[in-house]
């Protein structure tokens, strides 16, 4: 092996740049209610934290902070090592954790969609019309028309930065903005996070409220090829046929390569897609690790 050191410490080490690399290519279940037996706190909710090409992203924080925290722990996360975080909507399952992590990191950068649960909103000054001849003590502020209303926030300190329309956070990072127009979350805006791969754009969602598929199809604007979508499908309360339509609608319309459903597509769900992607779905429980390729 003499005269060849050199030569050989460079291919280790660009070895070990490979290996590093697709280590940190992934996306890690943190919060869910099912998964394989571990030491790890099952919950209803998710979180997940995205690790691609140097970055670290932490998508949705779970239902319960002290939860929320022992996965985090217990699956060696460092909440203090994050280059933002992304809130998909405001449901408590999804944003209780936040009160751990700005324990742990006050000042990350916080995108969310444009809600109420998330700053000090005005509400209409309407809601001061003052009525005639009506008592002092029936009227709001007794009768000072000047006072500014303002919704209040659990996290009034947060760093938070919404997001209104589809934007590139970070060169091929992408926050996709949606609505949803169903009855029970009606104009809810929901936030998913692209990661621009080889092979297409991974594509995470939290609850997927307005549609796992017309999430994807506002991703397959950015670029048309999927590659796969992680997270909560939202079919719980969806029937077979259902359930049957949106794996037909990703599998053979949008042509989404792999899937790892979570959360809350529901165990009829998780059926469905493993029937019809096979050995192209990835098992998503709490504490799993979905691999992406690699740039």
């Amino acid at each position: 092996m003499r005269g060849y050191g050199p030569l050989l410490t460079t291919l280790l080490l660009l070895g070990g740049a490979a290996a590093s690399s697709a280590e940190s290519a992934r996306v890690i279940n943190l919060y869910d209610a099912f998964g394989s037996a571990s030491s790890l706190k099952k919950d209803w909710g998710y979180a997940a934290l995205v690790e691609y090409d140097g970055r670290r992203i932490l998508f949705d924080t779970g239902n319960n902070p002290d939860v929320f925290e022992h996965n985090v722990k217990e699956l060696g996360v460092d909440l203090r090592n994050l280059d933002a975080v992304v809130i998909s909507h405001r449901h408590g399952d999804h944003t209780s954790g936040l009160t751990h992590l700005l324990q742990i990191n006050p000042g990350v950068l916080i995108y969310t969609p444009v809600e109420g649960a998330f700053f000090k909103s005005p509400l209409p000054q309407a809601f001061l019309t003052p009525a005639p001849n009506l008592p002092k003590d029936l009227q709001y502020f007794e009768g000072d028309r000047s006072k500014r209303l303002l919704s209040g926030s659990p996290w009034n300190d947060a760093n938070f930065s919404p997001v209104t329309t589809t934007k590139e956070i970070f060169p091929g990072f992408y926050v996709i903005v949606t609505q949803s127009e169903k009855p029970g979350t009606l104009e809810m805006n929901e936030l998913s996070l692209a990661v621009s791969t080889p092979e297409g754009l991974a594509v995470i969602v939290g609850c997927a409220h307005p549609g796992i598929e017309r999430i994807l199809s506002a991703a397959a604007r950015i670029e048309p090829r999927l590659y796969s979508a992680i997270g909560g499908f939202h079919l719980v309360a969806a029937p077979d046929q259902e359930i049957r339509r949106v794996v037909s609608m990703l599998h053979d319309k949008l042509n989404l390569q792999r899937v790892a459903p979570a959360h809350c597509t529901s165990e009829l769900g998780f059926s469905r897609f493993m029937e019809k992607y096979q050995e192209r779905y990835d098992r998503a429980g709490l504490g799993s690790t979905i691999r992406l390729p690699v740039k």
